[in-house]
Protein backbone atom coordinates (compact mmCIF):
# COMPACT_ATOMS: atom_id res chain seq x y z
CA UNK A 1 0.00 0.00 0.00
CA UNK A 2 2.79 2.40 0.90
CA UNK A 3 4.64 1.94 -2.40
CA UNK A 4 1.46 2.58 -4.37
CA UNK A 5 0.79 5.87 -2.62
CA UNK A 6 4.31 7.25 -2.91
CA UNK A 7 4.99 9.09 -6.15
CA UNK A 8 7.38 7.21 -8.43
CA UNK A 9 8.38 10.57 -9.94
CA UNK A 10 9.65 11.78 -6.57
CA UNK A 11 11.82 8.69 -6.21
CA UNK A 12 13.23 9.27 -9.70
CA UNK A 13 13.88 12.96 -9.20
CA UNK A 14 15.44 12.41 -5.79
CA UNK A 15 18.20 10.36 -7.39
CA UNK A 16 18.62 12.35 -10.61
CA UNK A 17 18.12 16.00 -9.59
CA UNK A 18 18.60 18.55 -6.82
CA UNK A 19 16.82 21.74 -5.82
CA UNK A 20 18.74 25.01 -6.11
CA UNK A 21 18.04 28.61 -5.14
CA UNK A 22 20.05 31.80 -5.61
CA UNK A 23 19.44 34.85 -3.43
CA UNK A 24 20.85 38.17 -4.59
CA UNK A 25 20.42 41.00 -2.10
CA UNK A 26 21.05 44.60 -3.14
CA UNK A 27 20.70 48.09 -1.68
CA UNK A 28 18.06 50.06 -3.58
CA UNK A 29 19.58 53.38 -2.37
CA UNK A 30 16.18 55.01 -1.94
CA UNK A 31 14.72 56.72 1.11
CA UNK A 32 11.35 58.24 1.86
CA UNK A 33 11.59 61.87 2.96
CA UNK A 34 8.66 62.83 5.18
CA UNK A 35 9.70 66.48 5.27
CA UNK A 36 9.57 66.90 1.50
CA UNK A 37 6.37 64.83 1.37
CA UNK A 38 4.78 67.23 3.85
CA UNK A 39 5.97 70.26 1.87
CA UNK A 40 4.50 68.94 -1.36
CA UNK A 41 1.13 67.89 0.08
CA UNK A 42 0.83 71.21 1.95
CA UNK A 43 1.69 73.22 -1.16
CA UNK A 44 -0.92 71.27 -3.13
CA UNK A 45 -3.49 71.66 -0.33
CA UNK A 46 -3.72 67.87 0.03
CA UNK A 47 -3.98 65.66 3.10
CA UNK A 48 -0.70 64.49 4.64
CA UNK A 49 -1.20 60.90 3.48
CA UNK A 50 -2.09 61.84 -0.10
CA UNK A 51 1.44 61.33 -1.37
CA UNK A 52 4.97 60.28 -0.50
CA UNK A 53 8.29 61.54 -1.78
CA UNK A 54 11.10 59.02 -2.21
CA UNK A 55 14.65 60.21 -2.79
CA UNK A 56 16.97 58.40 -5.15
CA UNK A 57 20.12 58.74 -3.04
CA UNK A 58 22.53 57.87 -5.84
CA UNK A 59 20.68 59.56 -8.71
CA UNK A 60 21.01 56.52 -10.99
CA UNK A 61 24.79 56.28 -10.60
CA UNK A 62 26.24 53.93 -13.29
CA UNK A 63 28.25 51.79 -10.82
CA UNK A 64 25.15 51.20 -8.70
CA UNK A 65 22.97 50.65 -11.77
CA UNK A 66 25.40 47.98 -13.03
CA UNK A 67 25.02 46.09 -9.75
CA UNK A 68 21.23 46.34 -9.82
CA UNK A 69 21.09 45.16 -13.44
CA UNK A 70 23.44 42.25 -12.79
CA UNK A 71 21.09 40.88 -10.16
CA UNK A 72 18.50 40.43 -12.91
CA UNK A 73 21.14 38.87 -15.17
CA UNK A 74 21.80 36.23 -12.48
CA UNK A 75 18.10 35.46 -12.10
CA UNK A 76 17.70 35.21 -15.88
CA UNK A 77 20.62 32.75 -16.04
CA UNK A 78 19.13 30.72 -13.17
CA UNK A 79 15.76 30.48 -14.91
CA UNK A 80 17.40 29.46 -18.20
CA UNK A 81 19.65 26.83 -16.58
CA UNK A 82 17.01 25.06 -14.46
CA UNK A 83 13.40 23.89 -14.43
CA UNK A 84 10.51 25.34 -12.44
CA UNK A 85 9.84 23.62 -9.10
CA UNK A 86 8.26 26.13 -6.74
CA UNK A 87 8.45 29.86 -6.01
CA UNK A 88 11.68 29.58 -4.04
CA UNK A 89 13.54 26.67 -5.67
CA UNK A 90 14.45 25.41 -9.12
CA UNK A 91 15.00 21.84 -10.31
CA UNK A 92 18.51 21.03 -11.59
CA UNK A 93 19.55 17.67 -13.12
CA UNK A 94 22.52 16.17 -11.28
CA UNK A 95 24.27 15.78 -14.64
CA UNK A 96 24.29 19.59 -14.97
CA UNK A 97 25.47 20.29 -11.41
CA UNK A 98 29.20 20.75 -12.16
CA UNK A 99 28.53 23.07 -15.10
CA UNK A 100 25.92 24.96 -13.08
CA UNK A 101 28.33 25.46 -10.16
CA UNK A 102 31.07 26.73 -12.50
CA UNK A 103 28.68 29.23 -14.07
CA UNK A 104 27.43 30.32 -10.66
CA UNK A 105 31.02 30.90 -9.49
CA UNK A 106 31.54 33.14 -12.52
CA UNK A 107 28.40 35.15 -11.76
CA UNK A 108 29.26 35.41 -8.07
CA UNK A 109 32.77 36.65 -8.91
CA UNK A 110 31.43 39.19 -11.42
CA UNK A 111 28.89 40.43 -8.86
CA UNK A 112 31.70 40.82 -6.31
CA UNK A 113 33.86 42.73 -8.78
CA UNK A 114 31.02 45.13 -9.52
CA UNK A 115 30.46 45.56 -5.79
CA UNK A 116 34.15 46.30 -5.21
CA UNK A 117 34.09 48.92 -7.96
CA UNK A 118 30.98 50.53 -6.50
CA UNK A 119 32.37 50.58 -2.94
CA UNK A 120 35.71 51.97 -4.12
CA UNK A 121 33.83 54.90 -5.64
CA UNK A 122 31.19 55.24 -2.94
CA UNK A 123 32.72 58.21 -1.09
CA UNK A 124 33.23 60.09 -4.35
CA UNK A 125 29.67 59.32 -5.43
CA UNK A 126 28.36 60.54 -2.07
CA UNK A 127 30.27 63.81 -2.44
CA UNK A 128 28.79 64.37 -5.91
CA UNK A 129 25.30 63.75 -4.52
CA UNK A 130 25.78 66.70 -2.15
CA UNK A 131 25.87 68.96 -5.24
CA UNK A 132 23.30 67.20 -7.43
CA UNK A 133 20.64 66.85 -4.70
CA UNK A 134 20.91 70.41 -3.48
CA UNK A 135 18.79 71.12 -0.39
CA UNK A 136 17.45 67.56 -0.42
CA UNK A 137 20.89 66.19 0.49
CA UNK A 138 21.17 64.77 4.00
CA UNK A 139 24.40 63.05 4.98
CA UNK A 140 22.48 60.95 7.50
CA UNK A 141 20.70 59.19 4.62
CA UNK A 142 23.96 57.55 3.54
CA UNK A 143 25.29 54.46 5.40
CA UNK A 144 29.03 53.91 5.76
CA UNK A 145 30.78 52.01 3.00
CA UNK A 146 31.06 48.97 5.32
CA UNK A 147 27.30 49.04 5.94
CA UNK A 148 26.64 49.43 2.24
CA UNK A 149 28.84 46.45 1.36
CA UNK A 150 26.96 44.31 3.88
CA UNK A 151 23.67 45.05 2.08
CA UNK A 152 24.87 43.25 -1.07
CA UNK A 153 24.99 39.44 -1.05
CA UNK A 154 24.91 36.60 -3.56
CA UNK A 155 24.28 33.11 -2.15
CA UNK A 156 23.66 29.69 -3.66
CA UNK A 157 21.59 27.06 -1.83
CA UNK A 158 21.44 23.40 -2.87
CA UNK A 159 19.15 20.78 -1.32
CA UNK A 160 17.83 17.30 -2.08
CA UNK A 161 14.47 16.65 -3.69
CA UNK A 162 12.42 15.56 -0.63
CA UNK A 163 10.79 12.14 -0.25
CA UNK A 164 8.21 12.72 2.52
CA UNK A 165 5.76 10.14 3.70
CA UNK A 166 2.81 12.22 4.88
CA UNK A 167 1.25 9.40 6.96
CA UNK A 168 4.00 9.74 9.55
CA UNK A 169 2.84 13.23 10.48
CA UNK A 170 -0.91 13.49 9.79
CA UNK A 171 -4.15 11.67 10.53
CA UNK A 172 -5.02 8.77 8.25
CA UNK A 173 -8.36 10.25 7.16
CA UNK A 174 -6.59 13.23 5.46
CA UNK A 175 -3.42 11.45 4.36
CA UNK A 176 -4.80 10.03 1.12
CA UNK A 177 -6.17 13.41 -0.01
CA UNK A 178 -2.87 15.18 0.65
CA UNK A 179 -0.84 12.50 -1.11
CA UNK A 180 -3.13 12.69 -4.12
CA UNK A 181 -2.76 16.48 -4.20
CA UNK A 182 1.02 16.13 -3.90
CA UNK A 183 1.03 13.62 -6.74
CA UNK A 184 -0.90 16.02 -8.97
CA UNK A 185 1.58 18.80 -8.22
CA UNK A 186 4.48 16.53 -9.16
CA UNK A 187 2.73 15.50 -12.37
CA UNK A 188 2.37 19.20 -13.27
CA UNK A 189 6.06 19.89 -12.58
CA UNK A 190 7.18 16.88 -14.62
CA UNK A 191 4.90 17.85 -17.49
CA UNK A 192 6.46 21.33 -17.44
CA UNK A 193 9.96 19.85 -17.59
CA UNK A 194 9.12 17.62 -20.56
CA UNK A 195 7.32 20.45 -22.34
CA UNK A 196 10.33 22.74 -22.01
CA UNK A 197 12.71 20.00 -23.15
CA UNK A 198 10.50 19.30 -26.16
CA UNK A 199 10.29 23.01 -27.02
CA UNK A 200 14.06 23.44 -26.86
CA UNK A 201 14.79 20.32 -28.92
CA UNK A 202 12.20 21.07 -31.61
CA UNK A 203 13.40 24.69 -31.84
CA UNK A 204 17.03 23.73 -32.41
CA UNK A 205 15.92 21.17 -35.03
CA UNK A 206 13.88 23.89 -36.78
CA UNK A 207 16.86 26.27 -36.66
CA UNK A 208 19.24 23.76 -38.23
CA UNK A 209 16.70 22.66 -40.87
CA UNK A 210 16.09 26.31 -41.79
CA UNK A 211 19.82 27.01 -42.08
CA UNK A 212 20.24 24.00 -44.37
CA UNK A 213 17.88 25.64 -46.85
CA UNK A 214 18.35 28.48 -49.34
CA UNK A 215 17.37 32.14 -49.50
CA UNK A 216 16.02 33.62 -52.72
CA UNK A 217 16.12 37.35 -53.45
CA UNK A 218 16.47 39.90 -56.23
CA UNK A 219 19.78 41.70 -56.73
CA UNK A 220 20.10 45.32 -57.81
CA UNK A 221 19.84 44.24 -61.45
CA UNK A 222 16.53 42.52 -60.81
CA UNK A 223 18.04 39.07 -61.23
CA UNK A 224 16.97 36.21 -58.98
CA UNK A 225 19.77 35.05 -56.70
CA UNK A 226 19.69 31.83 -54.69
CA UNK A 227 22.10 31.66 -51.78
CA UNK A 228 22.87 29.04 -49.14
CA UNK A 229 21.87 30.12 -45.64
CA UNK A 230 24.67 30.36 -43.08
CA UNK A 231 25.05 27.49 -40.62
CA UNK A 232 26.42 28.53 -37.23
CA UNK A 233 28.79 26.33 -35.25
CA UNK A 234 27.13 27.37 -31.98
CA UNK A 235 23.75 26.07 -33.17
CA UNK A 236 25.19 22.63 -33.94
CA UNK A 237 27.09 22.62 -30.64
CA UNK A 238 23.91 23.52 -28.74
CA UNK A 239 22.04 20.71 -30.45
CA UNK A 240 24.69 18.17 -29.48
CA UNK A 241 24.70 19.43 -25.87
CA UNK A 242 20.91 19.09 -25.70
CA UNK A 243 21.16 15.52 -26.99
CA UNK A 244 23.65 14.61 -24.28
CA UNK A 245 21.75 16.39 -21.51
CA UNK A 246 18.30 15.00 -22.32
CA UNK A 247 19.47 11.43 -22.72
CA UNK A 248 21.04 11.62 -19.25
CA UNK A 249 18.04 13.32 -17.59
CA UNK A 250 14.71 11.63 -18.29
CA UNK A 251 12.47 12.42 -15.29
CA UNK A 252 9.46 10.36 -16.31
CA UNK A 253 8.51 7.40 -18.48
CA UNK A 254 5.53 8.53 -20.58
CA UNK A 255 4.44 8.64 -24.20
CA UNK A 256 5.32 12.34 -24.24
CA UNK A 257 8.85 11.77 -22.97
CA UNK A 258 9.34 8.73 -25.22
CA UNK A 259 8.63 10.88 -28.28
CA UNK A 260 11.22 13.38 -27.01
CA UNK A 261 13.84 10.69 -26.40
CA UNK A 262 13.25 9.23 -29.87
CA UNK A 263 13.67 12.68 -31.40
CA UNK A 264 16.89 13.28 -29.46
CA UNK A 265 18.32 9.91 -30.50
CA UNK A 266 17.42 10.62 -34.13
CA UNK A 267 18.90 14.12 -33.97
CA UNK A 268 22.13 12.80 -32.46
CA UNK A 269 22.33 10.19 -35.23
CA UNK A 270 21.82 12.81 -37.94
CA UNK A 271 24.43 15.20 -36.55
CA UNK A 272 26.87 12.43 -35.75
CA UNK A 273 26.97 11.35 -39.37
CA UNK A 274 28.20 14.66 -40.77
CA UNK A 275 30.87 17.22 -39.96
CA UNK A 276 30.07 20.91 -39.63
CA UNK A 277 32.36 21.62 -42.61
CA UNK A 278 30.48 19.18 -44.86
CA UNK A 279 27.19 20.59 -43.64
CA UNK A 280 28.30 24.10 -44.55
CA UNK A 281 29.74 23.27 -47.95
CA UNK A 282 28.09 20.10 -49.27
CA UNK A 283 24.79 20.78 -51.03
CA UNK A 284 23.77 17.11 -51.04
CA UNK A 285 24.62 16.80 -47.34
CA UNK A 286 22.59 19.89 -46.49
CA UNK A 287 19.58 18.59 -48.38
CA UNK A 288 19.82 15.16 -46.76
CA UNK A 289 20.12 16.61 -43.24
CA UNK A 290 17.23 19.00 -43.87
CA UNK A 291 14.98 16.13 -45.01
CA UNK A 292 15.88 13.99 -41.99
CA UNK A 293 15.27 16.86 -39.56
CA UNK A 294 11.94 17.66 -41.19
CA UNK A 295 10.99 14.00 -40.74
CA UNK A 296 11.82 14.21 -37.01
CA UNK A 297 9.71 17.34 -36.63
CA UNK A 298 6.75 15.75 -38.37
CA UNK A 299 6.38 13.31 -35.46
CA UNK A 300 5.51 16.20 -33.13
CA UNK A 301 2.73 17.62 -35.32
Amino acid sequence: MENKLKSSHIVSLASSAVLVAVDVNVWSATKQDRGISSEVTTAKKASADAGKFTKNLLANNPHHRELMNYRQAIYTWLKRSTYDWNQGQQLLPVTELIKFKQEYNYHEQTFQELLDKFCDNYDTIKTKMAFSQGEMFNIQDYPSVEQVRAKFKCNLYVSEVPEQDFRCAIAQDTADDLIQQHQQQVEGIIHGVVQRQTKEVTQVIKDIAHCCGYSEYKNKNGETVIKKRKIYDKTITKAKELCKSYQEFQPVDSSESKALVEAVVSLEKVLGGVSIEHLKEGEATRELVKDELTSILSKFN
